[in-house]
């Protein structure tokens, strides 16, 4: 009877990418969404319409409405919350929004609402673009797998029915279904979901090998030693998880100065209130001196002295190419001090490059005429290094010579017909095996090549080496200006996390100027060292491409995702994502959001000179309630457009301005 590796497969399902399928929830699926748009769109009816001179009756009812359909949720949270004996500041607003109304300033409280609706229609949808790319994620690793009976008989079974010790058939193009070693066979295997390397990786007996990466064109016999629910996969899902879920120090702090703010606005106002009262003030003028101090005292200017230069930077950044998720996130992004940087499609471009065509002395052969060879060999090979090589070719402006009896061994090569004579394509290790001078040569410049960080490919004709290919992930034109502007900003010295191979970890890390070189590592290592950083009190940045980064993305203080080539789960775990693949824009996009933090400061000052100026005047003289909105509008707009000259490209070019320097 045949072997079971070499039947021929039924069931593969050849995935091109090893991305995790998309799953993406729509904005206006969200309940909140849809009643801050709602509540805003009233808003923006309403108000041309107050400012044209329209009667009330046009623009009332406009503004009531905005305030139900903006104001029910939070007003409903801060009674739920009441009611558990816990005051936030969504309820007070609704409160200001409703006193501002009831003395005339409807418009005051309707811009209000239509604030915090919308912010919270943002957290809701961020909270779920998150859970849709975990939810992806699982989909990586296969639903079912075959299982092999003691006898060779096969048995569909879902994988988390797979137990340790079971051995399973992964056949060509389909997904490893459990976390084990081979037993049997070999193939190349894409485990770039898992470990971030830019090549698949030969797999033989004795190979390990992690659920949800992709089988090549071999086939190979596994022994499951992971349950589903320990496997890689899975803890990466539970690390994004329980990162996601972790609240931040700054969000911690917020929250209890939020109670202290709502019960002394509540205090402050009912005294400001009921004190008159007793000392036989009449009803109506202690009822508007109340209303003008919840109106003076309201936190507008706040709000806006903190929002307007954080938005105003997020757009600048947004202009080019950098998305910024929230304003919490440009805020945190001047906070880091330290930095973790993935290798493969972050320092490099993450696609291999033909980097040395070496002919070997004797082989007749020119640079151009091996490498013709070499591609016409590969041209039919879906590999990565036979792309790489078809590519080099084609750059050249080589005519590519045709082929015949084109085969293809997983870990080995590839062997066709070209022009009359046998070209072998593949690994030295596996296609060097005599002792001859030419294969002495050919064996000490793959060792070369590999020393400097290379992988080498040989080249054979008739059974005999012509010549040797060096291919390496190039390094991203910006990536050492990078470095060097990063470690200006933080005051040391970017880490590099990589689960690449420590040698060629170690070239490219001396190469752009990085010392603190972590290699080999899989995505809980990865957190592991993110980690450290965090509890040495470092408020580290983490920029990463691959779902094998996602959890180090989301445990540390901020994370940033290349957009081109980054996969779902690390965009949508990510803070920020750098959408055209410019790493130069990190360390600006970090000056900006400096810069920003500055503004937020001066915007606070200026609010809280207006406020409690305001609110000085109310108590201890008679603030007419005209100029105490005049007040209040006025440092509203004055902290506004103070935070909006960050949206010029002057800005921009001033953040850039030390990237630049280091080039």
């Amino acid at each position: 009877m045949p072997s079971v590796l070499l039947q021929h497969p039924q069931a593969a399902t050849p995935t091109a990418s090893g991305a995790a399928p998309r799953r993406r929830t729509r904005v206006f699926a969200l309940a909140e969404a849809r009643w801050a748009a709602a509540s805003l769109v009233l808003f923006l009816i309403a108000l041309p319409l107050q400012l044209s001179g329209a009667p009330a009756w046009a623009w009332g009812p406009l503004y009531a409405a905005a305030y139900v359909t903006g104001g029910w949720e939070p007003a409903w949270a801060g009674l739920t919350a009441l009611r558990e004996k816990t005051l936030d500041v969504d309820l007070l607003m609704i409160v200001a929004a409703i006193g501002a109304a009831s003395i005339g300033q409807v418009m005051d409280g309707a811009l209000l609402i239509v604030i915090f609706a919308t912010s919270g229609a943002l957290e809701a949808l961020a909270t779920a673009r998150t859970q849709d790319a975990v939810r992806g994620l699982l989909d990586l690793a296969p639903s079912t797998a075959t299982r092999l009976a003691d006898d060779g008989s096969e048995e569909t079974v879902v994988t988390e029915d797979l137990a340790v010790g079971d051995t399973i058939l992964i056949r060509p193009g389909e997904r490893v279904g459990a976390d084990g070693r081979v037993l049997e066979g070999s193939s190349e295997v894409d485990q770039a979901t898992i470990t971030g390397e830019p090549l698949p990786v030969a797999k033989e007996a004795g190979d390990e090998v992690f659920a949800g990466t992709l089988n090549g064109t071999g086939a190979m016999r596994v022994k499951v030693e992971r349950d589903a629910s320990d496997s890689v996969i899975a803890r990466i899902v539970a690390m994004v998880e329980e990162a996601s879920g972790t609240k931040a120090p700054t969000q911690l702090f917020i929250e209890k100065v939020e109670q202290r703010y709502s019960l002394g606005m509540v205090f402050a106002t009912l005294t400001v209130f009921l004190v008159p009262l007793g000392f036989g003030a009449d009803l109506t003028g202690s009822l508007l001196r109340a209303m003008t101090f919840m109106i003076v005292a309201s936190p507008c200017a706040v709000v806006l002295a903190t929002m307007p230069p954080l938005l105003s930077a997020i757009a600048n950044a947004g202009r080019h190419g950098v998305l910024v998720k929230s304003a919490v996130v440009m805020e945190r992004l001047g906070q880091i001090d330290a930095v973790a940087l993935d290798k493969t499609g972050t320092l490099t471009e993450g696609t291999p490059q033909i980097t040395d065509i070496r002919p070997l002395a004797g082989s007749g052969l020119h640079e151009n005429a091996l490498l013709a060879l070499a591609a016409g060999a590969e041209h039919p090979s879906e590999h990565p290094l036979a792309r790489a090589v078809v590519d080099a070719a084609r750059a050249r402006g080589l005519a590519i010579p045709d082929m015949e009896d084109f085969t293809s061994a997983p870990g080995t090569g590839v062997t066709a017909t070209v022009d009359g004579h046998t070209i072998a394509v593949g690994a030295p290790a596996r296609l060097l095996s005599d002792t001859d001078a030419a294969s002495a040569e050919a064996a000490a410049v793959a060792e070369n090549l590999e020393h400097e960080g290379r992988t080498a490919v040989l080249v054979q004709r008739a059974g005999a080496p012509v010549g040797v290919l060096g291919v390496a992930d190039r390094l991203r034109p910006d990536a050492t200006a990078t470095v060097a502007a990063l470690t200006t900003l933080t005051g040391s010295a970017p880490m590099l996390l990589t689960g690449d191979n420590p040698r060629a970890a170690a070239l490219l890390a001396d190469e752009v100027g990085i010392s603190d070189v972590r290699a080999g590592l899989l995505p809980q290592d990865k957190v592991t060292a993110v980690q450290e950083l965090e509890k040495a009190g470092a408020k580290v940045l983490v920029i990463g491409d691959g779902v094998n980064d996602a959890p180090a993305l989301a445990a540390a203080h901020t994370g940033i995702a290349m957009g081109r080539a980054g996969s779902d789960l690390a965009l949508e775990t990510s803070d920020a994502v750098i959408v055209r693949d410019e790493l130069a824009t990190v360390p600006t996009v970090v000056s900006l959001s400096r810069a920003a933090r500055r503004l937020v400061v001066q915007n606070l000052v200026i609010a809280a000179v207006f406020i409690s100026g305001l609110v000085i005047w109310d108590l201890a003289g008679h603030l007419p309630l005209p100029l105490g909105v005049l007040g209040h509008e006025g440092s509203t707009v004055i902290v506004g457009l103070n935070g909006l000259r960050l949206l010029r490209d002057a800005a921009w070019l001033r953040a850039a301005a030390p990237a630049r320097s280091r080039r």
